[in-house]
């Protein structure tokens, strides 16, 4: 009798163990910012049902931008999946990193949450800042403190080693990403700073250690590779900042971005070392220096002082730190340039130190103010011609390491425009074990990555949300085209009133003195079309046209000028009521 087989016993997984991976399963990279850019950096990472995004950043508005406050990144993708989201991580506390959640967070979840968001401390507390500026409770979110050394589980599939790397900011890190198909490695901003300020130094043996192991995929902070060499140290900075501080004869102003705690220090050491009194101005200056001296980031022997306090001291014994260093219209510096600060004015024998570089498409904002100083009489100290700044991301050699620890199987350059993306492509080509592919990454592209292969795959929807005061994606591309037309060529504004005896106004803004003939030529152009109208009783629409595209044509052949024209017609109704067309 032939002996009856068991059914074989599939084993069980533990509760919480996540199934096996297929050959065809892969985890997807989709960039909503950060890419082709610098700026509103935001990345999500996806393996079947799990999402954790990491950073959450903003970017300032070009010169072509009137009005604009704020740029963030359209977060549609996360709006759509948010059920999915199993962890938010944040590098670190930079603008460009943090400085767009207090927008996005709502959007994605509303006023709170319970989805983790995983910081450093430093990185937390300028995020509380913000979530309270921007009217919204930090406790309504789910913060949790990690340091920059921790691991983080995410979900059931993914691991993520965190790795202290110096940067222009404490507290900052890379990510060691360990998923079902493989490692990922994502650098965050990063300089191989053998000297930093704060004594902490990049963490590579786990860079190291993930390299020996295996790295599927390298994402890489692509800023300056296009600069060969090393970046210089924070301390190569603080040593020349102390060496022109202590020559100032006068007074001395510096400006820096106000999240450099670094470099905030070591312009409080040399004006300690010298006898001077700092003072600071700027709100984001005074809420970033506030919150990192209270973590104990940023370390005073004395205090902090305000202008009232030091403008009546011996100017040898004055330093004042304030924020300007784009040439802002409304920050300290550019006030103090242009006379229109209330408390203090730059005068001969002032010395101002510029500890930064300009964002790129704030070059002419920058001269402009650096112009004027010089036209005050101060001495103006900013790079390259003084060493008074440095990056806080690497350069090609450090790049190269980086490479060299890790020897990818792909590459994603990130953190830069197609330049500094392209670029590094071609250093990590030409290293002795090059990958096997590297992609130019684009915001919106969704990239999926297999044991096998790396390749882009689809798309979702990407791009720009404008802030503009209290609005966050009211302003269009259409909105920003009027306004820019209105700068530069002017506005005529037209009110016609339609009745048996019409009457019409003309008002001009920004637009060249056209002189009585001609605005008599634009009031006939409107009345006639306003009685012909009320004659053949034609829509208000229609003569609001009417008045418009002859009056365009009129002024563009009287001026050589195309002002943008307003048109409103009114017609008085019965029960007095008021119909417009506009």
């Amino acid at each position: 009798m032939e002996k009856e087989r068991k059914p074989r016993r599939r084993k069980r997984r533990k509760p919480g163990e996540s199934p096996a991976p297929s050959p065809q399963d892969a985890v997807e990279i989709i960039p909503l910012g950060g890419m082709g850019e610098i700026g509103k950096n935001i990345t999500a990472f996806r393996y079947r049902d799990e999402i954790f995004v990491l950073d959450g950043g903003l970017a300032f508005p070009e010169e072509g931008m009137p009005g604009v406050d704020l740029l963030i990144p359209r977060v549609d993708y996360l709006v759509q999946n948010r059920h999915l989201i199993k962890a938010w991580v944040l590098t670190h506390g930079h603008e460009d990193h943090i400085g767009g959640l207090p927008y996005i967070l709502p959007m994605v979840f509303g006023k709170g949450s319970e989805v983790p968001i995983y910081g450093a401390r430093l990185t937390l507390g300028l995020l509380k800042g913000k979530l309270e500026e921007a009217g919204l409770r930090p406790g309504s979110f789910n913060l949790k403190e990690v340091s920059p050394d921790d691991r983080i589980q995410v979900g059931r599939y993914f691991t993520l080693d965190l790795f202290r790397m110096t940067h222009s900011i404490p507290d900052n890190s890379g990510l060691v990403i360990r998923t079902p198909i493989g490692t990922i490695v994502h650098t965050g901003d990063f300089k191989l700073d053998a000297t930093p300020i704060d004594g902490k130094v990049s963490h590579l043996a786990k860079v190291a250690q993930a390299g020996a192991e295996g790295v599927l995929l390298l994402i890489a902070d692509s800023t300056n590779a296009e600069r060969p060499g090393y970046t210089p140290s924070e301390m190569e900075i603080a040593k020349e900042l102390d060496r022109v501080i202590g020559r100032a004869p006068g007074r001395v102003f510096v400006t820096t971005f106000a999240s450099h705690i670094h470099r905030i220090q070591a312009v409080i050491w040399a004006a300690e070392k010298y006898g001077r009194k700092v003072a600071m101005e700027g709100r984001s200056m005074l809420k970033f220096s506030r919150i990192a001296m209270q973590l104990g980031y940023l370390q005073v022997k004395d205090r902090l002082y305000t202008l009232e306090e030091v403008k009546d001291l011996p100017d040898h014994q004055v330093l004042i730190l304030a924020t300007g260093s784009q040439g802002q219209p409304m920050s300290v510096l550019h006030r103090l340039a242009f006379e229109g600060h209330a408390k203090m004015a730059i005068k001969p024998g002032d010395t101002v130190i510029l500890s930064s570089s300009p964002i790129p498409g704030n070059e002419e904002a920058v001269n402009r103010v650096i112009n004027r100083l010089y036209a005050l009489g101060a001495y103006v100290l900013y790079p390259p011609t003084y060493k008074v700044h440095a990056s806080g991301h690497a350069s090609q050699e450090e790049l190269k390491l980086i490479l060299n620890l890790t020897t990818p199987r792909f590459f994603l350059p990130w953190h830069g425009e197609v330049r500094h993306q392209t670029n590094f492509k071609w250093l990590a080509e030409g290293m002795s074990r090059p990958p096997e592919k590297t992609l130019i990454g684009e915001n919106g592209a969704v990239y999926r990555l297999t044991r096998e292969s790396f390749e882009k795959v689809g798309t979702v929807p990407s791009g720009v949300l404008y802030v503009d005061g209290l609005g966050v994606g009211d302003i269009t591309e259409e909105i920003l085209a009027d306004r820019r037309h209105m700068a530069e060529e002017g506005m005529v504004f037209i009110t016609g009133l339609l009745s048996p005896s019409p009457t019409v106004e003309v008002v001009s803004r920004g637009f060249v003195k056209a002189g009585e003939k001609v605005l008599g030529e634009v009031k006939k152009v409107a009345l006639e079309a306003l009685h012909r109208g009320f004659r053949e009783k034609r829509p208000l629409e229609r003569i609001r046209d009417d008045i418009t595209y002859p009056v365009k044509k009129l002024l563009k052949k009287a001026t050589g000028r195309d002002p943008l024209v307003l048109t409103v017609v009114l017609e008085g109704v019965a029960m007095g009521e008021v119909q417009t067309a506009l």
